[in-house]
């Protein structure tokens, strides 16, 4: 069995902050992601003025295409207001390398193509048969969870389910979005959209179990929604031929980690599910691995327990409020709802501030 002092599993944005500050602190981690490549990750794309500013204050400064405004389409209503600061839409193929190459940079070992299968308390079982170690693992899977540490999440008689797919870059397109982030509600789910770095636009999905089953198949769903929704219809028209479409099935919104293990830090969507409706799921990675390395700091495996406690109080407002956003979009006379309320520009600029994870404690190099 192979042990290392401070273990990462995933090499998602959660793991690779965790990984980076972990080697600036010279605990020389060592980082398991199952990818060979990077790929673009199915969540994400979107980074709010305050994730940006976690990046900041940690040394990253990642570049993306400029978002200033959120646009709500319900029907065919349609409100607009200016988000409170300025955002960026960025691909996760970029946003991971980036920070990546950052840990790697600071020595962090980084080793791809592993599979990790299940987790035994603090020992991680790969694909390959081996074993490792570490005095303390940090947890950052994303949405998938693992044998051995499966979260206690009930997904419910309709279960949620995530699915992405990429537009291309056009003149039009980006006429079309510009500046700004797009949720598109519909009956049983809704659809935010963000032009990436590239030019291309970024659509994930969060939709009731019981809408695919009646659509048939995911692009016949895609078919149904454009012809549902004008606006979104009208962006969909950029998907390729035969597109590329993913999906996550029983993804837990609304979940939060109260407990861990000894020595266990969760972090990123194994340490709590945040509708994707707020825009936020990138902001809570990020958080997390600050909060966590804080903790590790002080306490070293002994500051898991602590550090889970008050990460899920940080996170039960925006949690709590994105899902009664997530139920509004979802049923029709809710979004109209919300069409109204996004007249009004210091309401959504609260709403906005509200499903931002708190400020986390400055990280001490």
């Amino acid at each position: 069995m192979r042990r290392t002092s401070a273990l990462i599993a995933g090499g998602g944005p959660a793991g690779a902050v965790a990984a980076l500050l972990l080697a600036r602190s010279g605990a020389g981690p060592v980082l398991l992601e199952r990818s060979r490549g990077t790929p673009d990750a199915l969540c994400g794309g979107f980074l709010s003025w305050r994730t940006l500013a976690s990046l900041r204050q940690i040394g990253v400064e990642p570049e993306g295409h400029v978002v200033r405004r959120v646009v709500l389409f319900a029907g065919s209503g349609r409100s607009e207001s200016p988000l409170p600061a300025p955002a960026i839409g960025l691909s996760r193929r970029r946003l991971d390398a980036l920070l990546l190459a950052a840990a790697q940079a600071a020595g962090a070992g980084v080793e791809r193509g592993v599979a990790i299968r299940s987790a035994d308390e603090r020992t991680l079982h790969t694909g390959d048969g081996a074993e490792v170690a570490g005095e303390t693992l940090f947890f950052a899977t994303g949405k998938h969870d693992l044998r051995g540490a499966m979260r206690d999440a009930d997904p419910g008689a309709d279960p949620a389910m995530g699915v992405r797919v990429r537009l291309a870059a056009h003149p039009a397109l980006t006429r079309l979005v510009g500046d700004a982030i797009e949720l598109h509600a519909f009956a049983g789910g809704y659809g935010g959209l963000v032009l990436q770095e590239d030019g291309s636009a970024n659509l994930c999905m969060a939709l009731r179990r019981s809408r695919l089953r009646a659509a048939g198949d995911l692009p016949g769903l895609l078919r149904l929604l454009a012809t549902e929704c004008p606006a979104l219809g009208e962006r969909l028209a950029y998907l390729a031929e035969t597109p590329t479409i993913d999906a996550v099935a029983n993804v837990p919104y609304g979940w939060r980690a109260r407990t861990t293990g000894a020595g266990v830090y969760r972090l990123g969507d194994q340490a709590g599910v945040i509708p994707s409706l707020a825009g936020e799921g990138m902001g809570i990675a990020i958080a997390s691995a600050i909060r966590a390395v804080a903790a590790w700091q002080h306490r070293g495996a002994g500051g898991a327990i602590g550090y889970q406690r008050d990460l899920a109080r940080a996170l039960r407002r925006p949690i709590m409020l994105a899902g009664l956003l997530r139920t509004l979009a979802e049923d029709r006379r809710g979004s109209a709802l919300l069409l109204a309320g996004g007249r009004v520009p210091w309401l959504v600029g609260k709403a906005a501030a509200w499903t931002r994870v708190d400020q986390m404690p400055a990280y001490q190099s």
